[in-house]
């Protein structure tokens, strides 16, 4: 099980404190501009990354427009994670990107 999160919510909580963000997308989605304190970790590798993820942690879920996170937020909540789907993705971030890895 999972929670969801609009992004106005999001970029609020980005303001304000550290929170962890992982970008569910592909390498050249992410290397062509993403969330600077994001951590990349593809859909297709998720379940091959667990060792990755800590699972007293609360993971907000990215993509491009929402599907993909909100396909890794199942997967992981069903895993046991604490994790937040970020509806609208990317398409509807308005703050600062990072380029490249």
């Amino acid at each position: 099980m999972y929670n969801s999160i609009m992004m106005d919510e999001f970029e609020q909580l980005l303001r304000k404190k550290e929170i962890n963000v992982i970008d569910v997308r592909e390498d050249d989605e992410f290397e062509s501009g993403h969330i600077k304190t994001a951590k990349h970790i593809a859909l297709g590798i998720i379940p091959e990354s667990l060792d990755k993820l800590d699972e007293k942690e609360e993971y907000y879920i990215i993509c491009h427009s929402g599907a993909r996170s909100a396909r890794a937020s199942m997967f992981l909540g069903n895993k046991g994670y604490k994790v937040i789907n970020v509806m609208g993705g990317m398409s509807a971030y308005r703050g600062e990107l990072k380029f490249g890895k």
